[in-house]
């Protein structure tokens, strides 16, 4: 006890207190701090809401606003989120080429970088469904069965039973699903872009939306194309309807005129 006592008189005693609480502070500091990794994160996003505030400023302003806050020639798009811009922009639909009743689909315009640097500046502008990784739109386990029976209930009335797309009102359409991605599909399901009604996590879950997508997949790949030659295009009862009426009608007129030309002939002999 002597010797501690004498330790706590010593001239340095305080001086390494001093350097001990400090060198356990920086442990804690260091431990508990943002990473350096997280700084270069934050400072990656600001540069890319930078460069996409600028690509916006140039390609999207026109007709949304300088701010995104839209005009009468295009939506607000404060809110949407980045999972809608990666839609629109990485399927051509924006920049749209011209006012219509909708936008088609077509070559893109910006490099997948630009995308994701515009998408990272509209979701500044207010949160909204983030762009979906690979694993939310992976289709590996998915019930394509489930699928089918969920696609039939919420999307085949507009895209038909086999997603080839289909007429709607006053000039719009559902696009073919045939050849669209499934990342793209995905943000489609998530957003509800144009004339489409949106299914977010609430209403549809991830693992629905795979199923989906598998289902999609399937009848939409080689294995799935009639092994018997041409197809009708699977559209169902008007395609096969049509093609009884013209060439089945046709056979019978000419089966007639073939009839009546015998019976005539037949009659003058």
């Amino acid at each position: 006890m002597k010797k501690l006592s004498a330790r706590r008189r010593h001239p340095l005693a305080a001086l390494v207190v001093l350097l001990f609480a400090l060198a356990v502070t920086g442990g804690l500091y260091a431990a508990f701090s943002p990473s350096e990794a997280k700084a270069d994160d934050s400072s990656a996003q600001s540069l890319a809401i930078e460069e996409g505030k600028k690509l916006y400023s140039v390609g999207c302003a026109s007709c949304h606003g300088t701010g995104g806050q839209g005009t009468s020639d295009g939506p607000s798009l404060v809110g949407v989120g980045s999972a809608a811009v990666d839609f629109q922009v990485g399927t051509g639909r924006m920049p749209a080429q011209q006012p219509g009743a909708q936008v088609p689909k077509k070559k893109k315009i910006y490099s997948d970088a630009e995308t994701e640097q515009l998408a990272a500046y509209i979701s500044s502008l207010g949160a909204g469904p983030v762009t979906p990784s690979k694993g939310q739109y992976s289709t590996d386990g998915a019930d394509v069965a489930k699928g089918g029976e969920l696609f039939r209930t919420n999307c085949a009335q507009c895209h038909n039973f086999a997603g080839k797309g289909g007429a709607l009102t006053n000039g719009k359409y559902a696009p073919s699903l045939e050849g669209v991605s499934k990342k793209h599909l995905y943000e489609a399901m998530q957003t509800g872009p144009q004339n489409m009604p949106s299914f977010p996590d609430t209403t549809m879950p991830e693992k629905n939306k795979q199923d989906i997508i598998a289902y999609l997949d399937t009848v939409n790949s080689d294995k799935s194309k009639t092994p018997g030659g041409l197809e009708l295009g699977g559209l169902g009862p008007v395609s096969e309807g049509l093609f009884a009426w013209v060439f089945g009608m046709g056979a019978l007129i000419v089966l007639t005129i073939w009839v009546a030309a015998r019976t005539a002939k037949a009659k003058k002999s």
